[in-house]
């Protein structure tokens, strides 16, 4: 594959890649968090593209002034096929969600879904149990952490089970036809994400159900948070310990690793930039981006 060099003087541009993507707190997290560290010339915006236009878009980004970007929903499996320099975990897990475009034009593609996931847990995977809901690029990262964390058993549920069968043939894993009781539930799939009419207001899982699982992550988030969390508290009857973290956990997990991987001075940015950027947005949107710890998870 060939591509084109960036701009003489370099871009400062960055932005993520989904469709739909409104929904996104990326810019607004990544953008507080770059200014935070001083850097001012830099800015990270919204790039909604259709699976049609992606693979066009992606290789004119590096032209355009973009040093890299992140593919969110249906990109991802997409993104590590654009990739000249998948990392290895990236290529072992068969998805990527950030791109880093050299001068040179050639694309390195990472995966931080995984590494974010696992950090942002209040245990370690050791001997637990999980059921991953979904199948594509973030169930499969979310597959492939769990496992190399030490889960015990991850379970994967999909509408359509060849494509549960194919993610644990090449992951690990076990396809399952029903929900399996758990100590944790990721909801990898794009239920309850903002869009037309009541969208928003679907449940992958019925209420009942989230009683059989002693943490919920979701993986959607979306102001006032999504209908799967606050279901699942719902479902513990006030017995659960309720410490739930309103999105900071995994989308400052996700900030980091991400702007770890941007070029150029983009390292200044700390953790803790990252963390008050998350904070202020997730307190002024009351956005819950979905951890439910209940007494069985302790």
């Amino acid at each position: 594959m060939s591509g084109q060099a960036v701009p003489a003087g370099g871009g400062r541009r960055l932005g993520v890649l989904g469709w739909p993507v409104a929904h996104s707190l990326s810019p607004t997290i990544q953008n507080a968090a770059l200014r935070a560290a001083g850097l001012d010339g830099w800015r990270y915006q919204l790039l909604p593209v259709p699976p049609s236009l992606f693979d066009e878009t992606v290789r004119a980004l590096g032209a355009a002034g973009f040093r890299g970007a992140n593919a969110t929903i249906p990109h991802k499996r997409a993104a590590l096929v654009l990739g000249h320099a998948p990392s290895a975990r990236a290529a072992a897990i068969g998805a990527a969600n950030t791109l880093v475009f050299g001068e040179d034009g050639t694309i390195a593609a990472d995966n931080t879904d995984a590494p974010a996931l696992t950090h942002a847990l209040p245990f370690a995977m050791d001997g637990r149990t999980a059921l991953v809901l979904g199948a594509g690029g973030s169930a499969r990262a979310a597959v492939w952490a769990l496992l190399a964390a030490g889960a015990e058993r991850v379970s994967v549920l999909n509408r359509t089970p060849q494509r549960a069968s194919e993610v644990c043939g090449e992951l690990g894993g076990t396809p399952v036809a029903a929900p399996v009781s758990s100590d944790l539930l990721v909801n990898c799939t794009p239920v309850g994400l903002d869009g037309a009419g009541e969208r928003h207001l679907r449940m992958p899982l019925a209420r009942e159900q989230l009683r059989e699982f002693g943490f919920v992550v979701d993986f959607v988030y979306r102001p006032g948070g999504t209908r799967l969390i606050a279901e699942a508290i719902y479902a513990q009857d006030n017995q659960a310990t309720m410490a739930r973290w309103y999105g900071s956990a995994l989308t400052t997990g996700m900030t980091l690793e991400d702007v770890r991987r941007w070029p150029d001075r983009i390292e200044a940015v700390t953790a803790d930039d990252v963390r008050r950027a998350a904070a202020a947005w997730l307190v002024k949107e009351r956005a819950v981006t979905g951890f439910l710890l209940t007494k069985h998870a302790a």
